[in-house]
Parts: structure tokens; sequence; C-alpha cells
């Protein structure tokens, strides 16, 4: 078997496992999600959109939903990969692609498209519920689909990180509880930065998450607080950046290796 096709049987075996492996325990994966989503939509876009009349000329239901979507992307994304590389970790099964001919950038590459496939089959159910309470078709599909692909493919990244610097489960929610809902919630999911304060807005824009929902938000319903190609820019940059350090650690055998 030449190299090449010894890497993609590899990558291919890695990302079916993954996939099998949320897919198996959807209750706890692919369900909650949804219903964060509803009870999302419920209360800001019902009960609290009520009292608020449009934002940026749509009905806040309408601006809410990319966001609460772009949401569900990222915590999954992130979770799955950090959630599953530390697993492997902990039942040595990590040890077993080590010592086999599969490369290194296979192992992160398998892994990566682990959380892009439950990052995407989140956003595509969440945005499924979303139709019950609005209409909203993407104006700009192939950015919107962009957009997803990207946002996976970074926080898949720094799970992988994340899940190789982690010693015990308890390591792995500090992250996503102490600073990835944090940055989610004050990255524009509920309003726009144009509603805030001057010092409020500039001090936003250091807030990675802003430029993703903002180009989710673009790429749906045509509107956005930045231009598009900002979002793009820090996307790929940032995705640059965490690629090299997974490589770095993984090459390293950091957390890995005795």
């Amino acid at each position: 078997m030449s190299y090449w096709k010894l890497q993609w049987v590899a990558y291919c075996t890695i990302v079916r496992k993954e996939i099998r492996r949320f897919t198996r325990i959807w209750v706890q994966t692919i369900t909650p999600p949804a219903v964060n989503a509803v009870l999302y939509m419920l209360i800001f876009g019902g009960l609290i959109g009520s009292r608020i009349r449009e934002v940026d000329g749509f009905a806040y239901i309408d601006y809410l939903v990319p966001g609460i979507i772009m949401m569900g992307i990222i915590t999954n994304s992130y979770g799955n990969v950090v959630s599953s590389f530390f697993g492997t970790k902990l039942q040595k099964h990590i040890e077993e692609m080590l010592v086999s001919p599969v490369s290194n950038s296979t192992i992160l590459a398998g892994y990566v498209t682990g959380g892009v496939a439950r990052g995407a089959a989140v956003g595509v159910i969440v945005s499924v519920v979303a139709l019950f309470f609005t209409d909203l078709k993407p104006v700009h599909p192939l950015t919107t689909i962009a957009i997803v692909v990207l946002t996976s493919i970074m926080f898949s990244l720094g799970g992988f990180i994340n899940a190789v610097y982690a010693k015990t489960f308890d390591e792995c929610s500090i992250v996503p509880n102490f600073v990835l809902t944090p940055l989610t919630y004050l990255g524009g999911i509920f309003y726009s930065i144009s509603m805030l304060p001057p010092l409020a807005q500039k001090l936003s824009l250091f807030n990675p998450v802003l430029y993703m929902i903002n180009g989710f938000r673009y790429g749906i319903l045509g509107v956005s607080d930045i231009p598009l190609w900002h979002s793009f820019a820090v996307i790929i940059v940032l995705i640059a950046i965490l690629g090299a350090i997974a490589m770095t650690l993984l090459n390293r055998g950091v957390g890995i290796k005795a």
C-alpha cells in the first residue's frame, strides 16, 4: 500500500470513528443543543423580542437566530474534539496510533474533521428547529457554508490543544466554561455592537467570536457589524496559528508521551 493511500485509509477510519461516536450517543451530543435553541428562541426571541422592535431592520427573532445557530456550532465543534481526544489519551488508544505508520497530520486532520462534522450536524438541526420560529433563508449560501466550516475547524483545533494539555476531565471544561462561554455571549449573539457605547464597541473588536457570528449573520441576513473580509481574515489567521500550535504539540508529544 502506498504512503498516501495508507494515510487516506487512516484518516477515513478516524473520521468514521468520530462520527459514530457522537451519533451513537445522540441524546447527549445532538439533542441538548436543539433544546437549548428552543429555550433561547422562546425566551429571548419570543418574550424579550416582543419588546424589541427591530435590529438592523430585522425582527429581533430573525436577528437572533444566526447567533444561536453559530453558538451551537462553536461549542459542539470544540467539545467533540476535546472530549474525544482526551478519552483517547486516557484509554491509551493514542499510543497505538503513534506507533503505527500514520502521520501526526493525519491524526490531527481526522479529529478536526470529526469536530467539523458534529458542529455541522448541530448547525443543521438547530436551523431546522429555527424554522418553527422564523422562515429565514440564507442570502449568501456559499458564505454561510464557508463560515461554518472555517469556524468549526478553528474551534476543533482549539479543542484539540485543550485536550493535549488536560490531565483530567475537569480540565477539559475549564476553557469552555471560563473562556469560550463569555466570548460567545459577548460576541454579538443577542445584540448588534452598534447598540453599545463607543468604548465597548472598540473592546468588542478584540473578541474573535464576534467576527464568526457576524460573518455567519451576513451569510443568513446580508447584514454585519464588520466587513465580511475581516471575518474571513481573522478566522483564517487563527486557524493557521492554532493549527501550527497543535501540530507542534503533537510532534513533540506534549501531554501524550511519557
